[in-house]
């Protein structure tokens, strides 16, 4: 009974309202419940921003604002008078009350103390503690055993039978396969505990989303829970036989008294654990399917290989990993005209600002050369920024030009399915043909709705 008073007060509730205000028009409803925008979110973006033309770059909804605006997404992601958004910040004072008292005590990424839900100082001291581990240089030296690791998965695809002539999920073999690896060896997983950890973050990647079926918030709660209980145990294990990795640097931080208590450091191993690879399985996967799809652009690619690090910008631009982030005004403000109260809240529709024609022209097309892509808003902004954007960049560089020089006539091969996520945007299957005999099957990869993003012939 205690599980689903949750699920009525966080999730069940507003689900309910948001079918009613799909129906009446509402645009935060209509993200909420309608699966095209799920399946093909750029008529969506087209659509807001007609809205965007005529009523200004904030558009009104049932709760808040919305804005598909680069300009405005930019300004509101770096402003100090918004802040990030707690998991139940916005829930009217009675569902908040019962939230209160039926909310499991576990870790959840969108829950203080987690980066993600604190804002300065405990964010600046948080970031601080781990920063060190994604800096420039640190990246650099990553990068040999990143190639390392791609090559060894690509053998293993090879030796499984899938061979250069067979057909493989690249999502299960591959494009999941290379984050967790690199994020585990960073973190001090074990090699035989990662398929585990792939299992675990899955469940993660929902819990991002609100309005969530009953069917969905168990899978999420259990998945949590497991999480919790995998991430007490590994705790336990680095404590009593540290190695060099982060999470054992920042328990001996932790055990002097240095930098978090015991809940800190939990909700920062949990939130890194977690964010370290999501996104990075969803940008490789979202990376081979854009390149099989366009193989004029996977061309250029072969023809000029320096061109990789500007495909993965473009890439992280046109399919965005991450598509909505939410910013909460700090106090009464002025923003693009409309004046906010305190504790109102915009949805910054970062997949529709990264499209904004203003700063992107032709913003549907896939252009590997674009020569601005890396304006886009993928990994957020300000002190909110990604700390793993320059190893996210580097593991899709190298993670996709490995795969397409490895198997340089993959085509595609049966129905792909995209992931029943609203926040963050991948692929669950993506089945591949490897060899030069293949048929290029596309229309079995990609939907219709998505044929504006290859480039004419």
């Amino acid at each position: 009974m205690t599980q689903w008073l949750h699920w009525l007060a966080m999730h069940g509730t507003l689900r309910q309202l948001a079918k009613i205000g799909a129906r009446q028009g509402d645009i935060q409803s209509r993200m909420m419940v309608d699966p095209a925008i799920r399946a093909d979110p750029a008529p969506f973006y087209d659509e807001l921003r007609e809205l965007s033309a005529t009523d200004g770059p904030l558009i009104r909804c049932r709760v808040g604002y919305l804005t598909v605006d680069h300009g405005l997404a930019q300004e509101l992601l770096r402003s100090d008078d918004f802040r990030v958004i707690e998991l139940d910040a916005n829930l009217p004072g009675p569902l908040r009350w019962l939230e209160g008292r039926t909310r499991p005590q576990r870790f959840h990424p969108l829950r203080a103390p987690s980066l993600l839900a604190v804002e300065p100082p405990a964010h600046t001291r948080y970031r601080q503690a781990v920063s060190s581990a994604f800096t420039p240089r640190a990246v650099t030296v990553l990068r040999d055993g990143i190639r390392d690791t791609a090559e060894a998965l690509l053998d293993d695809v090879e030796r499984s039978g899938a061979g250069p002539a067979g057909a493989v999920d690249a999502m299960d073999r591959y494009c999941s396969q290379l984050p967790i690896a690199v994020i585990s060896e960073l973190l001090g997983v074990p090699d035989h505990q990662r398929g585990r950890l792939r299992e675990l973050g899955e469940s993660a990647a929902l819990s991002l989303d609100l309005g969530l079926s009953w069917s969905q918030y168990r899978t999420v709660d259990r998945g949590l829970a497991a999480f919790d209980e995998w991430l007490t145990g590994h705790l336990a294990e680095l404590r009593r036989n540290p190695g060099d990795d982060l999470l054992s640097r920042l328990i001996r931080a932790a055990g002097g008294g240095q930098v978090f208590t015991d809940d800190e450091l939990r909700a920062t191993a949990g939130l890194l654990l977690t964010a370290g690879f999501e996104t990075t399985v969803n940008l490789l996967g979202n990376g081979v399917r854009l390149l099989l799809g366009n193989p004029h652009q996977l061309a250029l690619l072969k023809d000029d290989p320096q061109m990789w690090p500007n495909a993965v910008e473009e890439i992280l631009r046109l399919d965005s990993p991450a598509q909505l982030s939410v910013r909460l005004a700090r106090r009464d403000v002025e923003i693009a005209g409309t004046h906010l109260r305190r504790d109102e809240m915009v949805a910054v529709y970062l997949g529709g600002a990264n499209r904004d024609p203003a700063v992107f022209p032709d913003p549907h097309r896939f252009d590997v050369t674009r020569p601005n892509a890396g304006r886009h808003l993928t990994f957020s902004g300000g002190r909110h920024f990604c700390m793993g954007a320059g190893l996210a960049r580097a593991e899709g560089e190298i993670g996709l030009r490995t795969f397409f020089d490895r198997f340089p006539h993959a085509r595609a091969s049966g129905t792909a399915q995209r992931r029943d996520t609203r926040v963050l945007r991948g692929w669950s299957t993506l089945p591949v043909r490897l060899g030069p005999d293949a048929g290029a099957e596309l229309d079995g990869l990609i939907p219709r709705s998505d044929v504006r993003t290859r480039v004419p012939a």
